[in-house]
């Protein structure tokens, strides 16, 4: 494994460090520590194309076969480094030096990969050698687009089961702004159906990434849609994670945008919170 000349950083989310397949590690704003990654869009494709993105060559479509042995050896190996071998003190600056979670993130949709059930199993069966399970939280970052599959629902319960919690990308709330953000013909309607049916079978969590576009910010209407779709949602949900820009869109329209106010985060939070939503801010 190789050794970085600087510490980890929430600003660089590089999956090369570790030099594995599928698993990485980075600094989680969110998450307040130390995050294991994993990766299952190797070929960097997504059913979305969010302009916001920074993985590099994003294609649409969905993962190639997932090696389980070589995930599972990877995941092994990977937690022996950090918690026996001198990982930590290698990359990790002494403030960060938590394991927080595993999080199911990576390249693309994690949830689009056929083999995520076997995944999850594989996890599970990791962290109960290593005596974590139940320890540390197993995170799902997902788009929320294919959880209106049976599988799909049925791995997130599976998730439920162990620690587990899904992060929902909801960073829009009309037809018109998702085709724009996250280049997707979606509904705010599916979008609330989707984001209500994972919160009612594992503990959920919206995230939203919010910055300008040729230096306009959201408005009102906007705003006040974003607000709705959430509060629709406001007594199934455990809360919301707002952010700005941390790092550099790789997207062709990358140029066009900009970090957002400090302050429009924050009014959107006390907007949410006025609604009794728990809500976080990470600019």
């Amino acid at each position: 494994m190789g050794v970085s000349k600087q510490y980890l950083s929430i600003h660089d989310h590089s999956r090369d460090l570790s030099g594995l397949k599928y698993i990485y590690s980075v600094i989680s704003r969110r998450a307040g520590g130390l995050s294991i990654g994993v990766n299952l869009n190797v070929n960097n494709a997504c059913n979305w194309q969010c302009i916001y993105c920074e993985i590099p060559n994003l294609t649409r479509g969905t993962p190639p076969p997932i090696e389980l042995d070589v995930l599972e050896n990877e995941l092994r190996f990977f937690l022996h480094e950090i918690i026996h071998g001198d990982y930590m003190e290698k990359n990790v600056a002494l403030e960060d030096r938590h394991l927080k979670d595993i999080a199911f993130s990576g390249n693309g949709e994690p949830t689009s990969a056929k083999e995520f059930p076997q995944v999850i199993s594989i996890v599970e069966k990791v962290l109960k050698e290593f005596d974590l399970l139940h320890k540390i939280k197993i995170r799902l970052i997902t788009n929320g687009s294919l959880i209106h599959k049976p599988s799909v629902l049925k791995s997130i319960a599976m998730l439920s089961k162990i620690n587990g919690e899904v992060w929902f990308k909801v960073d829009a709330a009309t037809e018109e702004s998702i085709k724009t953000i996250n280049q997707i013909s979606l509904n705010p309607k599916q979008i609330s159906e989707r984001l209500q049916a994972c919160a009612l079978t594992c503990p959920t969590f919206i995230q939203t990434c919010i910055f300008t576009i040729d230096g306009k910010g959201l408005d009102d209407s906007n705003i006040n849609s974003y607000v709705d779709l959430i509060n629709e949602a406001r007594t199934k949900i455990k809360g919301v994670h707002l952010y700005g820009l941390a790092r550099p869109s790789l997207q062709p329209q990358a140029k066009h945008l900009g970090r957002i106010n400090i302050e429009v985060l924050e009014s959107i939070s006390k907007k949410l919170t006025a609604l009794n939503i728990p809500t976080t801010v990470n600019y």
